[in-house]
Formats: C-alpha cells, sequence, structure tokens
C-alpha cells in the first residue's frame, strides 16, 4: 500500500514471511506425494482403508488426520470416511478428534522447537509482529483456517510461533475443527455430493462459534490480567 506507514507494512509483511515460509516447508510433502495420496484416499478409498482396520477404525482416521500436518492428506475424504463407518454423531466426534490433535501437534512442536528457527532465518522482529497479530487477532485466524487445506496448519504452527494464549487457540480451534468433521462426517453417512453447501456450512459454522466464544475470553482477560 503507497500511502501506508513504515510500521504498518512491516506488521503486514513480516507474518506473511513466516507464513509462506511455514507453507513452502510443509508444501514439499504435497508436490512429492499428494497426487498419489489423493488417488489412494479418496472417499472409496479412505473408507475401504479405515474399515481394513475393524475395531480400530477410528485410531486409524485420527492418525491419517494428524499425518496431514506432514504429509498431503485429503483431510475431509477421511472424515467423510469416518461418517460412512461410525455414522454421522460419533464419526463426527472421532473427525473433530483428529482434526484438533492435529492442529495441538502443530501448536505445541512450533512453540517449543520453531521460534529459534524463525528468528535465525527472519529475525526476532518477524517473530514480534507475529506476536502481535496473534494477540489481537489470532482466535479468528485460527476458527477460519480450518476448513482450508493447508493454510489450517499453517496457522496452527504460526500461533505456536507466537505463543498464542493456549486456551484461546484450543477454543478457536475447536470452533473450526467440529463444524468441519460433523459436516463431512454426515455427507459421508448420507453418500451425497454438496461441495457449495458443504463449503458454506464450514466456513460459517466457525464464525458464528468463535463470536460466541470470543467475548467470555475478553471477560476473562478483564477480571485476571493486571492493569
Amino acid at each position: 500500500m503507497p500511502g501506508a506507514k513504515p510500521g504498518t507494512r512491516r506488521a503486514i509483511l513480516w507474518p506473511l514471511a513466516i507464513f509462506v515460509t511455514i507453507a513452502l516447508a510443509l508444501g514439499v510433502p504435497f508436490l512429492i506425494w499428494g497426487e498419489s495420496l489423493t488417488a489412494n484416499l479418496s472417499e472409496e478409498g479412505a473408507d475401504a482403508w479405515l474399515e481394513s482396520y475393524g475395531t480400530y477404525a477410528w485410531a486409524g482416521g485420527i492418525g491419517l488426520l494428524i499425518a496431514d500436518l506432514a504429509v498431503p492428506v485429503p483431510t475431509t475424504a477421511v472424515m467423510a470416511a469416518l461418517g460412512i463407518v461410525y455414522g454421522p454423531f460419533l464419526g463426527g466426534l472421532i473427525a473433530t478428534a483428529g482434526s484438533v490433535a492435529s492442529g495441538l501437534l502443530g501448536y505445541g512442536l512450533s512453540r517449543r522447537l520453531g521460534r529459534p528457527l524463525v528468528a535465525r532465518l527472519l529475525g526476532e522482529h518477524a517473530l514480534a509482529e507475529g506476536d502481535r497479530l496473534f494477540a489481537n487477532a489470532g482466535g479468528w485466524m485460527v476458527a477460519l483456517s480450518r476448513w482450508l487445506p493447508v493454510v489450517s496448519e499453517v496457522v496452527a504452527c504460526m500461533a505456536g510461533l507466537s505463543r498464542m494464549r493456549f486456551g484461546v487457540f484450543l477454543a478457536a480451534l475447536l470452533c473450526g475443527s467440529a463444524p468441519l468433521g460433523f459436516v463431512f462426517a454426515s455427507i459421508g453417512e448420507a453418500g451425497a455430493e454438496a461441495p457449495l453447501l458443504t463449503l458454506g456450512l464450514s466456513a460459517l459454522a466457525p464464525i458464528l462459534l468463535w463470536s460466541l466464544a470470543r467475548p467470555m475470553f475478553r471477560r476473562y482477560r478483564e477480571r485476571h490480567d493486571p492493569q
């Protein structure tokens, strides 16, 4: 933006640099194995793969959703397959658990191990700007990113790098993951394809849920944070 102040430009560019760096790191497996895994784990393929695990299909589904942090798993196909195997309610719960576990793993690893690496690559000022961004808008970013492939993993990692409050991160993660998990499990169980409806429900539900949850954290912060 030509008229933007230097500080404003820096506040936008450095978090963007972190985003691009993480996206590139996570994108390499997609370039190598993405086409193969997508073909093998279509909804029908994921269904057959999960059923082959018998009573432990739920663990296989959660494992695939967690693995999406590092390899290109078609998560919506896995969630739909969980709906086929377990029905919309239990399948939705399992899909939500897997999505939340993936987000928590990305958050935890990045918070514990990622800051020194990013500081070395981009500098402490990049981390400072990322901290500021996630302190102000992190909840919205986490909740809304869960229905976006790749972006969800990147944002979870950025939240960890930025030391976003764990309670706020977890609440926002649930607000974004639960609608996605239940919607796709329901579609899988029904055997229907409604991509526009699915996209709309997955995008709008986190907005509603986080809009309800955010004021509670604000009131809690006002009561407990020192002035």
